[in-house]
């Protein structure tokens, strides 16, 4: 099977016209070349300078963000930084435009698909606060956010947030912008095969791409979706008819779970702890914890500790915190994983980490075969949004 071959599904579209249609090329093929080809440079770029500073007898840098101070005011890391911040306002520029004239349709779209009860249930919870780490910031520097709402029963940041991540990850999340979950839940299903899951969850599930995955592999489980921000939601639960998935989407705050003890056999999460202030990670690892069965599976898909990677590759992994409004991006690197997972209430020896290959990239024989192979996580694919990308992830079984 090759990667052409994975499993797509039908998505909201939205019509671009065709100017819309090449300037989203070309920013698509703008991100590739930042995030490919500079930041090769810039690594070379930065060797060179450390090699100098050898001959000088002079220090070199040690941690990432002695890095950083040394990259600072470098002329290259500069131009590299600002066509990258540059490549993300053009994201929205882009999607925007499109989208807006697609409201209308979007809401007819969703409110014929609802009339649809046997695929799955949508929960909405108008009282629920937003945190202000959602409403204070515009997260990757996306203007609004996710949870804006500019009508009644507005899809508008859900489809921001699908259609820039179409372009922003050039291809590498598969046809269907779910690479991360169809590579998290076939590893498991690899590496716990007696396991056979009757309910899991997603937890800051946005509008859903990773969350689906799991019902592809796990067919006859109940998947679940949680997130504070509403817009996402409901253009999670229409994307996910019009797909024919049955998954369940419900406004909720990781930190207080309104689910029975002991009711899921996955908590799944791609992306998510790093958006959350330090102070309320031990809160959703106790409420994950409380909320598995016996036996089950806690699974975070996140970027690896400062520790575990070179100072530059650190150092690269942090810019999204310095440049890209991902404030709480950088902290969430320092925690100790394991000890968090132990202080939530999980023995030390069931604690995992791994790191598993993307499935999109290669197609099923290929995967398989490098999940045969060592990967070690300190890696310069580890996280990094380039080709051969391997996701890094930590949890433990209750």
């Amino acid at each position: 099977m090759t990667p052409m071959d994975q499993k797509s599904h039908k998505q909201l579209e939205i019509a671009f016209k065709r100017d819309e249609r090449a300037k989203a090329n070309f920013v698509s093929a703008l991100r590739r070349h930042v995030f490919e080809d500079l930041a090769e440079s810039l690594h070379q770029h930065y060797n060179q300078r450390t090699k100098e500073q050898i001959k000088k007898a002079l220090p070199t840098p040690q941690t990432a963000r002695a890095v950083h101070q040394f990259l600072r005011n470098d002329e290259y890391f500069k131009f590299y930084s600002a066509l990258r911040v540059s490549s993300q306002d053009l994201l929205y520029q882009t999607v925007r435009a499109p989208i807006e004239r697609a409201q209308e349709s979007l809401y007819n779209i969703s409110k014929k698909l609802a009339r649809r009860p046997n695929l799955g249930s949508l929960i909405l919870h108008p009282e629920l606060p937003i945190p202000r780490s959602v409403t204070d910031i515009d997260i990757h520097l996306m203007p609004g956010s996710y949870h804006s709402e500019y009508c009644t029963d507005d899809l508008t940041m859900g489809a921001v947030y699908e259609n820039r991540l179409k372009i922003s990850t050039f291809g590498l999340f598969g046809p269907n912008l779910d690479d991360i979950g169809q590579s998290m839940a076939r590893f498991i299903r690899e590496r716990f095969p007696y396991m056979l899951p009757k309910k899991i969850l997603d937890l800051g599930c946005t509008v859903g791409h990773n969350t689906g995955a799991w019902k592809d592999i796990y067919p006859e489980a109940e998947v679940y979706g949680i997130d504070v921000a509403a817009p996402c939601l409901r253009y999670g639960a229409a994307r996910a008819r019009l797909q024919k998935r049955s998954l369940h989407f419900e406004q909720m705050n990781a930190t207080a779970l309104k689910f029975p003890s002991q009711s899921f056999d996955v908590v799944f999460s791609s992306m998510f702890l790093h958006e959350i202030p330090h102070k309320q990670i031990p809160k959703i690892l106790f409420e994950t914890h409380r909320i598995l069965k016996p036996g089950g599976l806690m699974l975070h898909m996140e970027l690896p500790s400062t520790s575990q990677l070179s100072a530059f590759d650190s150092f690269y992994l942090d810019w999204d915190s310095h440049y890209n409004n991902e404030p709480f991006y950088q902290a969430f690197r320092t925690i100790n994983l394991r000890k968090l997972v132990v202080q939530a209430g999980f023995n030390a020896e069931n604690y995992i980490q791994d790191v598993v290959p993307s499935f999109s990239a290669l197609g099923d024989a290929l995967w398989r075969a490098q999940l045969k192979s060592n990967r070690p996580i300190n890696s310069s694919k580890t996280g990094r949004l380039s080709s051969g990308i391997q996701w890094f992830f930590f949890g433990a079984q209750k």
